[in-house]
């Protein structure tokens, strides 16, 4: 494997080798890792984030609110699905654990999408799967989504959903 395409994990990795597996308390120092920068937001990410809003609307929840420490986080794992020309969940729990140290959640959940051209598209094979749907509609404060496009043009989605 490419060391440029385990950057992103290696990263993560790095970030947290102050936290894995120990007992001990978090020393101060915990609250200054830092995410990677945020990228300015994509017109079919934001349409994303629109469809998930007034899908939520209509059944009466909440609004969420996007947030750009979610969004870098999602990033990460985009970039390292489209590397690995694969889609899956891996290395979740080190996107959940940056994601309660960085943007004070408490709750974690995601959803990743390959292949769909538009919003619509991917939003409603989202909300056509019961265990996707449950992240959408779930009791959660925030929310943001990373599209991104491999080499052939393909799209890639990770779209993360906090509660703080």
């Amino acid at each position: 494997m490419k060391a440029l395409k385990l950057l992103p994990i290696l990263t993560l990795i790095v970030l947290f080798s102050l936290t894995s597996c120990s007992s001990e308390p978090l020393d101060e120092d915990i609250n200054t890792i830092e995410v990677p920068a945020t990228p300015q937001a994509k017109l079919i990410e934001i349409e994303i984030m629109e469809l998930i809003n007034a899908h939520r609307i209509s059944i009466g929840l909440n609004t969420l609110e996007n947030h750009d420490t979610v969004k870098a986080v999602a990033l990460t794992h985009t970039n390292y699905m489209i590397e690995e020309n694969n889609v899956s969940h891996d290395y979740f729990f080190l996107r959940k654990q940056s994601l309660e140290v960085n943007a004070s959640a408490n709750e974690v959940t995601e959803n990743v999408g390959y292949g769909f051209y538009t919003a619509e598209g991917v939003v409603n094979a989202w909300l056509a799967s019961p265990g996707h749907r449950a992240n959408i509609e779930g009791d959660h404060t925030d929310f943001d989504v990373s599209a991104e496009q491999n080499s052939e043009g393909k799209w890639y989605f990770t779209n993360m959903f906090i509660k703080r």
